[in-house]
């Protein structure tokens, strides 16, 4: 029997993507090599991993018995390839980073140009999606560190806080002149929020001490830009990270303000697997995170 790693890969990558084409993109490959390659891996096998329907694709019973058993040998097999580049020394070789939606558009060209002028021979892969997914692909192997909003609170996960910073609250322009609000005036507005899954959400519910079990009457957005631009429409108030000021309120009639008293924060950091031999060198993402962002001493 003879399964390469290569098979064990595009296989994982069809597994989570559960469509031929999206996993063809994220392997960099052409559709029909990657069907050829997951059909000969059935093929030595001798299993059907995947149940093809005209609408659909899924794990046979078996198909999820192997993926589980996979992950293990390309989790080890990431981790022996990031002993040997930790053993070369400190200087960041390959990096596979994650990142969420929230921080992503503000912090990664200047993060991309710190991370190059830090480490010319970096090979640098970025992957943008919200934080459960992350964490997935964290334990999986499938990158090396990620940064994001904290805390997680995941025993298998070294949490490296980097800044904190503020959260403003977005008006309609036609509202410049109205007074600072406090915090806990937010629950009575109609509060714009990004929709299911980002923890941006989570952390703005929580400060305004919304239930989230409890029906809504505003509307969801996918990005931050959505929200903003749905607040100059006159819809109502949404909350946005200090970063994001001047890249998203520029091209809408919108007013930024201050909260009357204490503000609500956020606490940005980077995170690793407690295991990753890279962790040393991964520490040098804190002083270039701090530098991008503007936080440095």
């Amino acid at each position: 029997m003879n399964i390469t790693l290569r098979q064990l890969r595009y296989f994982r990558a069809l597994a989570q993507e559960l469509h031929f084409g999206r996993a063809a993109d994220k392997c960099a490959i052409s559709q029909p090599a990657l069907s050829v390659q997951i059909r000969e891996l059935e093929d030595t096998l001798n299993l059907e991993l995947f149940e093809r329907q005209p609408r659909a694709l899924r794990l046979t019973l078996r198909g999820e018995e192997f993926a589980e058993r996979a992950n293990v040998i390309l989790r080890e097999m990431d981790e022996l390839e990031d002993w040997a580049t930790s053993t070369r020394g400190t200087t960041l070789g390959r990096l596979r980073l994650g990142i969420i939606p929230t921080i992503a558009p503000y912090l990664l060209p200047n993060l991309i140009s710190q991370l190059t002028q830090a480490h010319p021979q970096i090979d640098l892969h970025v992957r943008e999606t919200v934080t459960p997914r992350l964490i997935d692909e964290l334990m999986d192997g499938q990158l090396d560190a990620a940064i994001v909003a904290l805390p997680l609170d995941e025993p298998a996960l070294v949490e490296t806080p980097v800044f904190t910073e503020e959260m403003v609250l977005v008006r309609p322009k036609t509202e410049a002149g109205a007074p600072p609000v406090a915090l806990d005036e937010l629950a009575r507005m109609r509060l714009l929020l990004l929709e299911e899954g980002h923890c941006f959400r989570d952390q703005a519910m929580s400060f305004c001490n919304i239930n989230p079990n409890r029906p809504r009457g505003g509307l969801d957005g996918s990005s931050l830009g959505t929200l903003v631009q749905m607040v100059g429409a006159g819809i109502g108030v949404t909350l946005i990270p200090d970063m994001a000021i001047d890249v998203e309120t520029r091209s809408a009639p919108v007013c930024v303000n201050r909260f009357a008293g204490a503000a609500p924060t956020r606490s940005i950091g980077v995170v690793w697997r407690a295991t990753n031999p890279m962790g040393p060198a991964l520490q040098d993402l804190v002083p270039l995170l701090q530098q991008a962002a503007g936080y440095e001493d």
